[in-house]
């Protein structure tokens, strides 16, 4: 009876009688003011919250545009937008987590924000790197390579914000860890005994440097915000035979498990080649691909009726008010290169409760 409930409540999102989240059927038509772009600075990633205030604030990366996409690992900056709706238009406030210097394991390149609120606080997950700040291509093998995790901390989202001298999540001291060269890509969600749960993307020494390899998923749990986490060193989001198959996750928790959408790097688990693809994990640990696995390919359907073909749809986030996903958080790019990308808001059917 209550799985009844549950799919008539979802209209379409579960299938009848089966408490099965499918992400696909909720997509809705794009508003035009759900484009947050900057002519000035390519923008990629992007996680919401909303504050006391009754605002939306996104996080989101950016980087000066006349650098080239590849500056993502050299100059990116975690800044702060407000809106009205979770939908926008967005407005730029302030740079949360500006340069501060490379002797600062953090101190030239933030990314990858993820926010979320626990425990009356403001917890925002990023990468952080630091070098010789040089643009290089394909990519400045320094900075990459000193990617690790961090965590900051603030009362309200406009700040001030707490950064920490350590990062939260380091590479592993034993050279054949999976996660021995670089620790990036933060996702993380609360558990039900108010601990903390983060899945993470790790790269290996095993491979030949500077890029490494393999590159993997993994879990660590911690009871407290900073830590100390306890990593579980088993890659997830993987398939036989296949190498690098995910990346980008987003996770929650929902009533009965965890959840993540996850960039499907050539379509291994959609069979619609690069796409979205959802994820379920009843403990955090085993993760399985979704009944309802599809998401998207990267392409977007506006209000105004066209439907346009990106280059780039990935980064996926998802903001959930009551625990319910109200809107679908994608960096995109139309051009190749990733010229002027921006952060979209998807909006997702509403699903009301009885």
């Amino acid at each position: 009876m209550k799985k009844m409930i549950l799919a008539a409540m979802l209209g379409g999102a579960l299938a009848a009688g089966a408490a099965e989240l499918d992400l696909h059927a909720l997509l809705q038509p794009v508003p035009a003011s759900a484009a947050f772009r900057d002519p000035q600075f390519n923008i990629w990633c992007g996680s919401m919250v909303k504050g006391d205030d009754g605002k939306y604030h996104l996080f989101y990366s950016r980087w000066p545009r006349k650098l080239g996409h590849v500056a993502w690992v050299t100059h990116s900056e975690v800044a702060h937008a407000v809106a009205e709706s979770p939908f926008g238009p967005y407005k730029h406030a302030d740079v949360t987590l500006p340069p501060r210097g490379k002797e600062f394991w953090d101190g030239l390149c933030t990314h990858n924000p993820t926010v979320i609120r626990a425990n009356g606080k403001y917890l925002l997950y990023y990468m952080g790197n630091t070098g010789d700040g040089v643009v290089q291509k394909p990519l400045n093998w320094t900075h990459r390579n000193h990617q690790r995790i961090g965590v900051a901390i603030a009362d309200k989202p406009e700040g001030p914000w707490q950064r920490f001298d350590k990062p939260v999540l380091d590479v592993s001291s034993d050279t054949n860890a999976p996660d021995a060269l670089v620790v990036t890509n933060p996702s993380i969600c609360q558990r039900p005994d108010g601990g903390f749960l983060m899945v993470y993307k790790g790269v290996a020494k095993k491979a030949k440097l500077p890029f490494g390899g393999p590159v993997v998923h993994l879990v660590a749990t911690a009871d407290a915000a900073t830590g100390p986490f306890v990593k579980k060193l088993d890659p997830i989001f993987t398939k036989p035979g296949e190498h690098f198959a995910a990346e980008d996750p987003f996770i929650w928790r929902d009533a009965d498990r965890y959840r993540a959408v996850v960039k499907d790097n050539h379509g291994i688990f959609t069979g619609k080649g690069y796409s979205l693809a959802l994820f379920e994990s009843r403990d955090g640990f085993d993760w399985k691909p979704s009944e309802h696995v599809f998401v998207t390919t990267p392409q977007l359907t506006w209000a105004d009726g066209r439907t346009q073909k990106m280059d780039a749809l990935e980064r996926p986030q998802l903001y959930l008010e009551n625990g319910v996903p109200v809107a679908l958080f994608c960096a995109a790019a139309e051009a190749k290169g990733r010229d002027g990308s921006f952060n979209v808001q998807i909006p997702l059917k509403k699903m009301t409760k009885p």
